[in-house]
């Protein structure tokens, strides 16, 4: 560890930048260095390895993943914080690129030629929108190899999720039905400038084996028609889904159940009879 740059804590760059965090880009920053030390071990050992960030703001966490080694690509759109990554990407030559942009519109694939981890502390207004996209397309497994992420407490439960409890949703289904979530630890709102309303939890997600003869858009169309309506039985909220009533028929699943109480491999079978 003694060959890593010194580098000025991080509220000090802060500071020294005349940052604030923005409200309006769903910003709140972590000086804690130790706990982004643990952030950056979550996706195991990052030496040499491409990761993304997406919002690294000050470069909190960014510092965390150099340090680890990682080849970090970072995107953000906050002109303000360039002059204080572009420090970090002095201090860790080779390192460190910074792509001023916004990541909803950049296609992380062009960006590597290789595979790549996610890592982010994402801003909370794009978070999930970012996540259901990575985990959308037919094509998989995916190019990413881990997702690593922040996000509010409520939204990291309801991604793990089990079927009949409340936090069970589209949500859930679209983040287990080929891949692996878990919650690697939460994170106080008190560590946060400033301190969010509500308690935050890192999300941990890698790729599993994707289920044969499932349209990944159908899946995302069952569900979205099936939790649209959620308080109705699937007889009213399928009816609108060319096939879906015959499919519940073909697999004897109860057209008077509930969306919540289906499991993820009953959505599956559903989207795989309606995919042939």
């Amino acid at each position: 560890m003694s060959d890593l740059p010194s580098l000025p804590p991080l509220r000090d760059v802060v500071n020294r930048h005349g940052l604030i965090a923005s409200k309006a880009l769903g910003q709140n920053f972590l000086f804690d260095e130790q706990l982004l030390d643990r952030i950056a071990t979550v996706p195991g050992k990052l030496a040499g390895q491409n990761v993304l960030e997406v919002g690294p703001g000050p470069g909190g966490l960014t510092r965390a993943l150099l340090r680890a080694g990682a080849n970090v690509t970072a995107i953000e759109m906050d002109k303000r914080c360039l002059p204080a990554l572009a420090e970090l990407a002095e201090a860790f030559p080779g390192q460190l690129r910074v792509i001023e942009g916004d990541a909803t519109k950049i296609d992380p694939a062009t960006l590597f030629d290789g595979p790549w981890h996610v890592a982010a502390n994402l801003p909370y207004n794009i978070g999930t929108m970012l996540f259901t996209g990575w985990l959308s397309g037919q094509n998989w497994p995916p190019q990413w190899r881990s997702l690593t992420l922040m996000f509010q407490l409520e939204v990291a439960e309801r991604i793990i999720a089990r079927p009949g409890t409340d936090a069970y949703g589209r949500l859930a289904v679209l983040a287990q039905w080929r891949a692996t979530p878990r919650i690697a630890m939460k994170v106080h709102r008190s560590a946060f400038t400033p301190p969010p309303k509500v308690m935050s939890a890192i999300i941990h997600v890698e790729p599993a084996a994707m289920p044969e003869g499932v349209s990944a858009r159908m899946l995302e169309r069952v569900t979205e028609a099936a939790f649209g309506q959620r308080r109705k039985m699937l007889r009213q909220s399928l009816k609108g889904l060319p096939g879906a009533l015959e499919a519940l028929e073909t697999l004897a699943i109860d057209p008077q159940r509930r969306a919540e109480t289906l499991d993820v491999d009953e959505f599956v079978a559903i989207a795989r009879v309606l995919t042939k």
